[in-house]
């Protein structure tokens, strides 16, 4: 099982260096703000397949953590978006 979950992980990790090269390259912010969502999600996933793979409870504390934490950076994405957008009307 343990195989398995290891393999899971470098999945995950090649995602995150994907996710990575299109924050870098994302021609405009949303791109770069749906890239980065990615980047979180992946990172839970991750962090979740870890904590399952090496016993380690506290590291689901720190996925809950960086989940709400993703949350908080779309909705700021968002409200600046739309204030911006106003701004232009």
């Amino acid at each position: 099982m343990t195989v398995l979950l290891n393999g899971v992980a470098a999945f995950l990790l090649l995602t995150l260096l994907i996710a990575l090269i299109r924050i870098w390259r994302g021609p405009t912010p949303s791109d770069r703000m749906l890239a980065s969502q990615l980047f979180a999600t992946t990172g839970v996933a991750l962090l979740l397949v870890l904590a399952e793979a090496q016993a380690a409870a506290p590291l689901r504390d720190v996925a809950l953590v960086l989940a709400l934490l993703s949350v908080l950076a779309v909705v700021g994405f968002v409200t600046r978006v739309v204030r911006i957008d106003r701004s232009n009307v």
